[in-house]
């Protein structure tokens, strides 16, 4: 929760008062506003996704030194951008059910992981601010 006490413009720290001589404590969370979505819309449906095979070759050799197969990326990613983070960012051993098998599984486990804490620690001001978060 953020909090945030009233100070005088001299930067002395010293906490506002009130007519009645008590400190002003003002509390507020973060308020979100939509940019790049839709309310009432999940982005993932605003993307058109497809499945590609992500095969990485030494240069030199020709020899392949990561291979997976039918990971989900947006159609308007570049074969590069799409391996790269299949290579650096995926978690789970290559071949097991462990393994990350798209970019909307990465995506989720940040984001949530963020979100979680926000909510967790009352940083947002409202639930539907953590869910635009959640979004943008």
């Amino acid at each position: 929760m953020t909090e945030t006490v009233n100070s005088s413009a001299s930067g002395n720290g010293t906490a506002g008062k009130t007519k009645k001589d008590n400190p002003v404590v003002v509390r507020s969370g973060l308020t979100m506003t939509r940019l790049f979505t839709t309310e009432g819309v999940h982005p993932y449906d605003q993307v058109k996704w497809e499945l590609r095979d992500v095969i990485q070759q030494n240069w030199k050799t020709g020899e392949t030194v990561f291979e997976q197969r039918g990971v989900e990326f947006p159609d308007f990613w570049s074969v590069n951008a799409s391996t790269i983070v299949t290579t650096k960012y995926f978690r789970g051993a290559v071949g097991t059910e462990q393994r990350e098998t798209g970019l909307r599984q990465l995506i989720d486990r940040v984001v949530l992981t963020y979100t979680k804490a926000g909510r967790d620690h009352g940083y947002f001001a409202t639930e539907a601010d953590a869910e635009i978060f959640e979004h943008e």
